[in-house]
């Protein structure tokens, strides 16, 4: 593994899939590879199928199983985005999985590479793409979405309560060609008082147009009930999110399961259950220690939610 590399809540999520039953984990989200290398070295009962959308990530994982072959027959890397990982398990005879994990933050090589567009730090082109073969960009959003449809998403999608100036700005100013240009045009939009606290001012804004370039949001609900379903008995799924919105939908999905056929309990939960009910409650999500944060600020945010699949209730029981 990259040095540099830091996989958010690594060893909770190691411990999670611990006492999951032997086959397949599916890693949504490949990215680095850090959680799919620690449960493999960790856990010998479980092989890992794991999708990014991001090309580059994909032929990284290539390079590695290279380098390291101990880890090709128990790991394979497909480019899909976590809502088509169904196609590639039929195509590997996989019916059922042992688990799945979601995190749903950007990796590190495509916030530090500069000509990616993700970075309101350093400039670059407005892409934003996760996946580098999709066709919409950030600058098609920044400067051909109407004030209004703007807006809208900034609000939605980062919580930005000064979304409307925000947008108002960007249509003032368009085109708007570079990410520092994005970024410095948002700045000045937001009142000073609240530029001094939050961190960059431009973070939210930026956030909610990736989301809406990679339709991130829309693609969710349907990869988590996917995996919910195809998830066999003791198995687990986890879920690290990394803002207000995306952890909203991950709770929603988790809760409604938890009342539904589907029959899913929390690892983490009180031992009583709720009268009349057939599974156990969430806690409060898990957050990065803050030893964690010290040694990688950009897991602050992180929320970790995790469902167990229950067994079956027994008629008559």
């Amino acid at each position: 593994m990259d040095a540099t590399h830091l996989p958010v809540m690594c060893d909770e999520i190691v411990e999670l899939f611990a006492p999951v039953p032997p086959g397949v984990v599916v890693d949504a989200t490949y990215g680095r590879g850090g959680h799919a290398a620690a449960l493999l070295q960790a856990h010998a009962h479980l092989r890992v199928v794991a999708v990014d959308r991001d090309p580059d990530a994909v032929r990284a994982a290539q390079a590695r199983r290279d380098r390291e072959p101990t880890l090709a027959p128990r790991l394979s890397v497909h480019h899909a985005h976590f809502d088509e990982v169904a196609p590639v398990l039929d195509a590997l005879g996989v019916r059922e999985i042992s688990g799945a994990l979601f995190d749903l933050g950007v990796s590190s090589p495509q916030f530090d590479d500069p000509a990616r567009g993700f970075s309101y730090r350093q400039d670059g082109p407005l892409d934003m793409r996760m996946d580098t073969t999709a066709p919409l960009r950030a600058a098609d959003v920044v400067n051909d979405y109407d004030e209004a449809r703007l807006a809208e998403l900034i609000r939605t999608n980062a919580d930005e309560r000064f979304a409307r100036r925000i947008a108002r700005a960007i249509v003032a100013h368009r085109p708007v060609r570079s990410t520092r240009e994005l970024a410095d045009i948002v700045t000045a939009a937001i009142p000073a008082p609240a530029r001094r606290t939050g961190g960059h001012p431009a973070k939210r804004t930026f956030q909610a147009v990736r989301m809406e370039v990679n339709g991130e949001l829309e693609r969710l609900v349907g990869a988590l009930d996917w995996a919910l379903g195809a998830t066999v008995p003791g198995g687990r799924v986890a879920v690290l999110a990394y803002h207000s919105g995306e952890d909203r939908i991950v709770k929603r999905v988790l809760r409604a399961a938890e009342r539904g056929p589907a029959a899913v309990v929390s690892p983490y939960v009180h031992e009583d259950r709720p009268r009349g009910g057939t599974v156990r409650r969430l806690r409060t999500p898990r957050h990065p220690s803050d030893a964690e944060c010290a040694r990688n600020p950009r897991a602050r945010s992180a929320r970790l939610r995790a469902v167990e699949r229950a067994a079956p209730a027994v008629v008559g029981v």
